[in-house]
Formats: structure tokens, C-alpha cells, sequence
């Protein structure tokens, strides 16, 4: 059984009187531990195959399925406790909350779900131990380089020990060296959690660490391809 399925999805938006198809009929499905990339031009739908795949947006036509079940049929309130408890978000511009320190951004999630202080507290500082992010924990995100704030994006995405993690551009705004460190840390987090990434992006140096490569062109899939090179086994 696929984590994410794809079947003849289309999704329109309307722009005045103009109706845009972000995506045109595609089907795709990714398994569980993958570590996958869409990537292609400005407008070619990656951020809405996102959006979809992290059960933010819904398709206008065709259906997605997650774990086995069809998002067309979950109410409001089961789309947003699948994604608190099963979705972790890394986003561009970090998304930070300004006015909470680092600690409090990585508990945040928890708290949402119900869970007390206490626990949240610690499971947070142990993520951010482990992504070196220790002596960081009382600043608030305006005191951190732009590196550090994508740590703490990346700590708050992965507190939660979700199977999937969303990632849209993750290194765009990051020199090489920052860049190198953030994907590591989520490579790290694939091979001993087993947590599936999906990113959207345009940067060269994640696509040569991802192990799948999906290019999509306005709105269709043009490639999809192992990191061999190779066609991408086809999905059960």
C-alpha cells in the first residue's frame, strides 16, 4: 500500500475569468521512506502537488489517497488531525512564530495535539539537541541566521515523529555550506526514522542527494526517475 496516490488528479484555479489547470490529469504514487524531489519550472504545479499531498488543498477532479483513504471523504476536522499527527511542514520562508523562542516553536505541534508541557518540552530538546540547535533553545527567530531558523523549521517538522515531511524549498534562501547541512539532517532523518520526504524545488544541490526525481511541466509529469537515472519502478 502507497503512503501517497495520485489517480487522474486535475486541479483548477480561477484567475478573474480565467480557468488555470495547475494539474492536468496526474497520476503518481509514493511509497514509504522515499526521499523525493518535484522539481521543474515556476508554475509547473509542484507547490499545488504538494499542497495536495499534504492534504492542505483538494483535488477539483480525480482523488488522492492517504493511508488507504480517499481525502475527499474526511471532514474538515480528520484532514486537519491528519495533518498535525501525520504531516510534518518545512516551508520556504521558515514560518516561524517571532514572538516564541526557539523551544517553544518545536513544542508548539505537540502542544496543539493535547500533549503536557512537560513531554512537549522534552521531546523538543531532544530534536533540537540532536540537529546542534542546544545552545539556541531561549532565542527567538530574528536572533538566528537563516541556516539555523531552517533548523528549527526542520526540528518543528520532525518533533512530532511524523511519517511524512512536505518541504517547499527548503534551500533556496541557503549558501552551499547551510544547504549541505539542512539536507543531510533530513537524509538523516530518512534513513533512521524511515520519514518519507517530499520536496518542492529548483535546487540543484538537493536534487543530486534525492533518491527520485518526479519533473513536472505545466501541470503533467515529464520524467520520473530513480537516482540511477532510471525510470522509477512503478508503484503498487
Amino acid at each position: 500500500m502507497s503512503l501517497i496516490r495520485l489517480e487522474k488528479v486535475w486541479k483548477f484555479y480561477r484567475l478573474g475569468e480565467t480557468r488555470i489547470a495547475a494539474l492536468k490529469g496526474v497520476d503518481l504514487a509514493i511509497e514509504r521512506g522515499e526521499f523525493v524531489a518535484v522539481w521543474g519550472p515556476s508554475g509547473s504545479g509542484k507547490s499545488t502537488l504538494c499542497n495536495l499531498a499534504g492534504v492542505i488543498d483538494e483535488p477539483s477532479e480525480g482523488r488522492v489517497i492517504v493511508n488507504d483513504r480517499d481525502v475527499s471523504e474526511l471532514s474538515d476536522d480528520a484532514r486537519s488531525d491528519h495533518r498535525n499527527r501525520s504531516v510534518g511542514f518545512v516551508f520556504q520562508r521558515f514560518n516561524l512564530v517571532h514572538v516564541l523562542s526557539t523551544l517553544e516553536n518545536v513544542m508548539l505541534p505537540l502542544q496543539l495535539r493535547g500533549e503536557r508541557a512537560s513531554s512537549a518540552r522534552r521531546r523538543a530538546l531532544a530534536v533540537l539537541e540532536g540537529l546542534g540547535l542546544e545552545p539556541y533553545v531561549h532565542q527567538r527567530p530574528d536572533k538566528l541566521s537563516g541556516g539555523q531558523q531552517q533548523r528549527v523549521a526542520i526540528a518543528r517538522a520532525l518533533v512530532t515523529d511524523p511519517p511524512l515531511v512536505i518541504a517547499d524549498e527548503p534551500t533556496a534562501n541557503l549558501d552551499t555550506e547551510n544547504a549541505g547541512r539542512i539536507v543531510e539532517l533530513m537524509r538523516e532523518a530518512n534513513r533512521s526514522r524511515g520519514t518519507t520526504f517530499v520536496f518542492s524545488t529548483h535546487d540543484q544541490r538537493l536534487l543530486d542527494r534525492v533518491s527520485r526525481r518526479i519533473l513536472l511541466h505545466d501541470g503533467e509529469i515529464q520524467e520520473d526517475t530513480a537516482a540511477s537515472g532510471q525510470p522509477a519502478p512503478e508503484a503498487g
